[in-house]
């Protein structure tokens, strides 16, 4: 394997985990049940983590992929500064979720209101989560691109 291999089986998990979580997340409140919400917690910080390994085995991706024909320079650098951008948020969902479970261990009073905050968070990120995931499927998928991309190919 190699390390555009790495970040294709890496990627997908802090996308797909917010939508776990989040569901997960939402039915914990809405029961008033403090183990879902503090799985959804688990799953959200998961999520950051594997967004942190994303973007370091994104970085050797692209260079690994960059030099070889048929790849746009372009659509990579595009992906590359919405995954940073994500990349922030996530630390936030990460950062409240610690902070929720602490909330949650000590059965503090506004436990619930911090599981109202986790999930606004959540949701902005999943809003964020789908021009990352979109850029990064037209890097090679050029069937769903808007418009086809320039290679650096000079034979085409």
């Amino acid at each position: 394997m190699n390390q555009a291999h790495y970040h294709m089986l890496i990627n997908h998990f802090p996308i797909i985990g917010l939508f776990f979580g989040i569901a997960i997340l939402g039915y914990g409140m809405f029961k008033k049940n403090a183990l879902l919400i503090n799985i959804a917690y688990v799953i959200f910080i998961f999520c950051m983590i594997m967004g942190k390994i994303s973007m370091m085995t994104g970085d050797k991706a692209e260079h690994f992929v960059e030099e070889m024909p048929g790849f746009s320079h372009d659509l990579i650098h595009e992906h590359e500064e919405a995954a940073e951008g994500f990349m922030k948020l996530m630390y936030v969902v990460g950062l409240t979720s610690i902070l929720g479970l602490f909330v949650n261990y000590k059965k503090h009073k506004k436990a619930l209101l911090m599981s109202f905050l986790v999930f606004t968070v959540v949701v902005v990120a999943l809003i964020l989560s789908g021009p990352v995931g979109t850029s990064g499927g037209e890097i090679r998928h050029s069937e769903i691109r808007e418009t086809p991309a320039v290679t650096t190919d000079p034979a085409k």
